[in-house]
């Protein structure tokens, strides 16, 4: 209702309905009748979800003896309006249409805060997402409950932060919810200047993306198809945990952060000061492209915003989107088959190395075709 009211629109429709009865049993029926997905969320709630190509359907039981009672139960006040199909009355007992009108968060109760904690920091998200403001006294009861967060599921609270960290209108509220007590326990290496990197990061991937179109694609992909984290906020995410590698898998552990994303910001951080050094030589190149990969984008938006010049990583930039360099995506000359026929080998370590040695020689310019790549191991096993 909210976002409807609202004039929102998505091509993917999250539908919620509160039944007196039978939650579950409705959903189960639904689903089958359409021969869609079927999900109980919660049986002791009674909360069931089906699931349609287009969209999903959650259906509730009815907390309390009436739907005003229900609606009293939810986190804040543009939530709990409702809608009656049949009769097409709006049902809004806490004046949640006058919020909306005024883009105003306000919460139902500071008790319904506190039955779900993860309430505070969705405020915040919340406020991202609808461009809305928090009520002043909805954020004076968020600072005073700030360290009940702490006793929320990690990963739900990784789900609210994963919205703040994607989007560059989250930004500001992700440092209203440092500020109210709600990030430092689970960020406990962050700092003020944390956030303020942060800010930065929008900025340089702002430049950037204006320079390099391929480069906003990127940033906005996820990790992963399974993993809803986008590559710009694995970059923001590096800006929150210790600059040690080691110490950041650690954190990023606790909040029950995936392997992939993880990998990606540990290697973000071993790597990023190789980028802020002095300029690297063509083998340094091949050896940073070769471990970077696919971090490669993040690595450069972060240098940035720790001030290097865009002057400085645009060479590396400029090879990282063109396919045929040499340096960024060295094409093979041999295989270690065509070696080990040529130079009558056997399969041995010493294949990989000859095939690595051919690719250092062949982005210095020194072999550019199979025989002179053949000919050049060659040279190679004799010295040896």
């Amino acid at each position: 209702m909210r976002d409807a009211l609202l004039g929102r629109s998505s091509g993917y429709l999250d539908l919620d309905f509160v039944v007196p009865s039978d939650a579950v049993q409705v959903a189960r029926s639904l689903a089958q009748y359409y021969q869609a997905g079927f999900v109980i969320l919660d049986a002791q709630r009674q909360i069931a979800r089906v699931v349609l190509p287009q969209a999903t359907i959650d259906i509730a039981q009815q907390e309390g003896s009436s739907l005003a009672t229900d609606l009293n139960r939810r986190d804040f006040t543009v939530n709990a309006i409702a809608y009656n199909p049949h009769t097409q009355e709006i049902i809004d007992p806490l004046q949640g249409c006058k919020d909306l009108q005024q883009r105003l968060l306000k919460m139902v109760s500071p008790a319904n805060l506190q039955d779900d904690p993860l309430r505070l920091l969705r405020a915040y998200r919340q406020a991202a997402q609808l461009n809305f403001t928090i009520e002043s006294a909805t954020q004076s009861a968020i600072r005073a409950l700030a360290s009940d967060l702490s006793q929320v599921a990690p990963e739900r609270v990784r789900v609210e932060l994963t919205y703040l960290l994607s989007n560059s209108q989250g930004t500001s509220w992700l440092l209203s919810a440092w500020e109210d007590g709600l990030i430092a326990y689970w960020f406990n290496n962050a700092t003020n200047k944390s956030f303020a990197k942060i800010a930065a990061v929008d900025t340089a991937a702002e430049t950037l993306t204006a320079i390099w179109l391929q480069l906003k694609v990127q940033l906005s992909q996820y990790v992963r198809n399974s993993v809803k984290t986008t590559w710009l906020a694995i970059a923001k995410l590096a800006c929150l945990v210790s600059s040690d590698p080691e110490i950041a898998e650690i954190e990023l552990q606790h909040l029950t952060y995936s392997r992939a994303e993880i990998r990606s910001v540990t290697t973000l951080l071993k790597l990023l000061p190789q980028l802020q050094a002095s300029q690297m030589s063509l083998r340094e190149q091949y050896f940073f492209f070769r471990e970077a990969g696919v971090i490669f984008p993040v690595i450069a938006v972060l240098a940035v915003a720790n001030g290097t010049l865009i002057e400085a990583v645009a060479p590396l930039i400029n090879r990282y989107f063109n396919p045929q360099d040499p340096v960024a995506h060295p094409q093979a000359l041999v295989t270690g088959k065509d070696l080990i026929q040529a130079l009558q080998l056997k399969p041995s370590p010493l294949v990989g190395e000859l095939l690595l040695q051919i690719q250092l020689a062949q982005i210095e310019g020194i072999v550019s075709n199979s025989t002179e790549a053949i000919a050049f191991a060659s040279r190679l096993v004799d010295i040896q």
